[in-house]
């Protein structure tokens, strides 16, 4: 494993859209893996792809730290309820503010092997994989973010 740069605003990648990814080989399984070590190096919850400079749709998640989720093309097939979150980014320092997101979540998605499953999310973890997922579209926080000018 391997700690990764991360992308901070301004750069061209984070306003992307990822493709999806076709190829579940050792290098999406290498990938995954820096992306978690670069993630809690940098006490984040959450890091996706274009983050670290690849344009592909993937994600990982913790959000205290111990239990880990890794997300291949994600897609959210269901939402329910709101919640106000205060967010911020590891790709956008210093700056953090109220957003609304779903409070519950339905996500399907594939694992590094190519297995497809479904997730049901709830509260902080619903938030941080729509924070995530939503960088895989080049949505960044801040262009959510209640209250801005």
């Amino acid at each position: 494993m391997a700690r990764r740069m991360i992308v901070k605003i301004g750069e061209d990648i984070l306003r992307k859209k990822c493709k999806e990814v076709t190829e579940f080989d050792a290098s999406l399984g290498e990938l995954l893996d820096d992306m978690k070590e670069t993630m809690l190096d940098a006490d984040g919850v959450g890091l996706a792809g274009p983050q670290v400079g690849i344009l592909r749709r993937v994600a990982v998640v913790s959000p205290n730290g111990k239990n880990f989720y890794e997300f291949v093309n994600p897609v959210i097939v269901s939402s329910s309820g709101t919640q106000i979150c205060r967010e911020g980014c590891l790709s956008v320092p210093g700056i953090n503010g109220e957003v609304e997101r779903p409070k519950k979540i339905e996500v399907m998605a594939y694992d590094r092997n190519g297995r497809r499953f479904l997730l049901k999310a709830e509260g902080f973890l619903a938030n941080i994989c729509c924070h995530e997922f939503d960088h895989l579209d080049g949505i960044l926080f801040i262009d959510k973010m209640m209250g801005k000018r």
